[in-house]
């Protein structure tokens, strides 16, 4: 059994991968392992098993760098479904709809033993954080410069009118003692 392990290429402790061929790609087994998550996988996976393992939700982009996927089974997994297995059953839809076929809830109990492909977004309920985390720090972020930016801005304004103002009240003095001065020599010569 050949491995094809390059250097961006490498296979997951937790499974077996078998090359099929120089440009065909890899056969990655990662089935009856117990894993919990999906693990980091080769972007030439070409045929990947996951079946009969302990996984109950697939990460939103975990499977995205697979561009050269021609088959893929999910199956006998204990999967959670709910809201985060919407990313799956999406992409399974575009993937393959035998492989969604396959797919059956293990929980929450009213969806229990369901077929994910028949399961509706009411079904899936409404995920509380619509953003992912790094959106939401970015916003945080962004939120916090804003407001920055907006309290300097009006600290610059106080600054330039009470700039006028001091700058009037200047004027004005250097102006008053000649006035004083223009009174006495008025006041003298009358």
């Amino acid at each position: 059994v050949l491995l094809h392990v390059t250097q961006s290429e490498v296979c997951p402790a937790s499974c077996s991968c078998k090359s099929l061929g120089e440009a065909q790609g890899l056969h990655v087994d990662c089935s009856s392992r117990q894993l919990k998550a999906v693990p980091a996988l080769p972007r030439a996976t070409q045929r990947l098993y996951l079946h009969n393992n302990s996984l109950s939700a697939v990460p939103a982009g975990a499977l995205d760098s697979l561009l050269s996927l021609q088959e893929l089974n999910v199956s006998d997994n204990p999967w959670h479904c709910d809201c985060h297995i919407m990313y799956l059953k999406l992409w399974l839809e575009d993937f393959s709809a035998p492989s969604l076929a396959n797919i059956r809830c293990a929980t929450p109990a009213p969806v229990r033993m369901k077929a994910l492909r028949q399961l509706t977004g009411n079904e899936l309920g409404i995920c509380k954080r619509l953003l992912p985390v790094k959106c939401l720090e970015f916003l945080w972020r962004d939120l916090i410069l804003i407001a920055g930016a907006i309290i300097t801005l009006l600290l610059l304004a106080w600054a330039l009118k009470f700039s006028k103002k001091m700058v009037c009240q200047l004027k004005l003095s250097q102006y008053r003692p000649r006035g004083r001065l223009l009174r006495r020599h008025i006041s003298k010569n009358h």
